[in-house]
């Protein structure tokens, strides 16, 4: 790699280190998995940089770490270790931190792929077309995508909203 492609590159990492680990937390509600997938990123957009500069180098490090996370889903049910029911707690020092919670618990509920759906169109904000070619899939699986990742949030949300009610009166 060219000097200045490589100062490019540093420059990007540097950037877009702690969005892009943002990124991967939401999808797959494990900081160590995130980071883990986010070096895996950056490694091969380092090999595929003079590709990669022709295009958005955000959309094109996002595919890079959804596939990094799905393909470290499809290899977690052979591994030892399992993931815990309960997201660990997250660093950030809010007052009312049992919303976060609680909508953090019910995103680590949905599948992958719903949950990356929501993530990209919600909290990344976005386009419905942007996402498909994140996710390497077509518009119509991203609005379907989304309409039953919403659909199961509020639903586990309201089940949550119920319980939180109960133990405040209790």
């Amino acid at each position: 790699m060219r000097p200045e492609a490589r100062a490019e590159y540093h420059e990007y990492v540097a950037a877009r280190t702690d969005a892009m680990r943002r990124f991967a937390y939401l999808s797959c509600g494990d900081w160590h998995r995130a980071e883990d997938a986010v070096q895996e990123a950056f490694v091969k957009l380092y090999k595929a940089w003079s590709r990669a500069r022709r295009h958005s180098l955000d959309a094109y490090t996002r595919r890079i770490v959804v596939n990094a996370l799905i393909d470290d889903h499809r290899k977690s049910w052979f591994r030892r270790e399992r993931p815990r029911e309960r997201l660990p707690e997250t660093a950030y020092n809010d007052d009312d931190g049992t919303e976060r919670m609680a909508i953090m618990d019910a995103l680590s509920q949905l599948p992958v792929k719903r949950r990356t759906t929501l993530i990209l169109r919600y909290w990344e904000d976005q386009s419905v077309e942007q996402t498909a070619a994140i996710m390497n899939c077509s518009v119509h699986t991203v609005k379907s995508q989304t309409v039953r990742g919403l659909q199961t949030l509020r639903l586990l949300l309201t089940e949550t909203v119920g319980e939180i009610t109960e133990e405040a009166v209790s």
